[in-house]
């Protein structure tokens, strides 16, 4: 028996976290991990055949990154999260919030755009296109925060309290584009706030870290809601299935508790990203300071002390 049209079967045996972890792959996001995997390697490997350096950490963030993606989307974890609100949550957050972090750690953009060759003269290559999408005004929009907090909080509040969650989990095409619209949505809310890779919008440190927590506390609020919620409030998870021995109030409110416990992690792992990110931009530019004075001879000091001689001179 099918379920929601996906071919996935209500027969699933009660869920426990080594069933949960079964390989069971979704085909497009398996290539789509494959594929993400296989080009971030040919670019760390034209790097270096070149003699160029290449931060490990950056690659362990990004291969991690997709190793999440897979392991929400390639297991188990997938079936039952058909079935199974809290199992779907889990994959939700994971998408939408782990994801993306450790992705972007990997610096994909900085790689392929010291990786991709130049195209000649009156050409245009893959490292063009990539340079004039950065700096077009579709990648201003998508990455200013105007744009990416109000679609951060609708992709909770005006998918799973709507008929559109329904409409999508009813097919296989809707459901893959609802993941990978988490996944789309993460990436541009926390480009700006903690990315390596260079953007359009790239506000001081201050700036990011209160983008950051305009966001994070309306997860907190989703999970609440449904944590307090007295009846089922999304109609795919009214009636899961017998063999599971679940009931879905109780799912529901399982759901909501990760909601509400992952809104921190995200949280805490960007904030460490950021503090570290600011104590080493500040160390850079007292390194450029210190250059620039042994350069010039410390014009700037003996200006300053030059201003100070002329203010004692003054109040004689």
């Amino acid at each position: 028996m099918d379920h929601s049209g996906h071919g996935m079967t209500t027969d699933l045996p009660p869920f426990t976290l080594g069933r949960g972890l079964e390989f069971s792959p979704d085909l497009f996001f398996l290539i789509g991990c494959l594929a993400a995997l296989g080009l971030y390697g040919w670019g760390v490997a034209r790097l270096r055949r070149r003699g160029d350096a290449w931060p490990v950490s950056r690659t362990v963030f990004f291969v991690v990154g997709v190793l999440t993606i897979a392991l929400v989307m390639c297991t188990k974890l997938n079936d039952y999260g058909m079935v199974m609100f809290s199992v779907h949550m889990v994959q939700h957050m994971v998408i939408s919030m782990l994801s993306p972090i450790l992705l972007l750690l990997g610096a994909p953009v900085t790689l392929a755009l010291r990786a991709l060759p130049v195209a000649g003269r009156g050409s245009t290559g893959p490292r063009e296109l990539l340079l004039k999408l950065l700096h077009s005004r579709y990648m201003k929009v998508i990455t200013h925060p105007g744009f990416t907090i109000p679609m951060f909080i609708a992709s909770l509040y005006a998918l799973y309290f709507t008929p559109l969650f329904d409409f999508l989990m009813g097919s296989k095409p809707g459901h893959i584009g609802m993941m990978v619209h988490f996944l789309m949505v993460g990436v541009v809310f926390f480009w700006p706030i903690m990315g390596v890779d260079p953007g359009p919008h790239r506000p001081g440190y201050v700036m990011r870290m209160l983008e950051l927590f305009a966001g994070m506390p309306f997860h907190a609020f989703f999970g609440i809601a449904l944590m307090m919620a007295s009846e089922p409030m999304v109609k795919a998870y009214q009636n899961p299935p017998a063999s599971l021995g679940i009931d879905a109030l109780t799912d529901q409110n399982w759901a909501g508790g990760i909601a509400w416990a992952f809104s921190e992690i995200p949280s805490v792992l960007v904030l460490i990203a950021l503090v570290y990110q600011w104590y080493h931009s500040e160390q850079r530019q007292a390194v450029r300071m210190d250059r620039a004075a042994d350069r010039d001879g410390d014009k700037e000091l003996e200006a300053y002390n030059a201003y100070l001689a002329s203010l004692r001179t003054r109040s004689r």
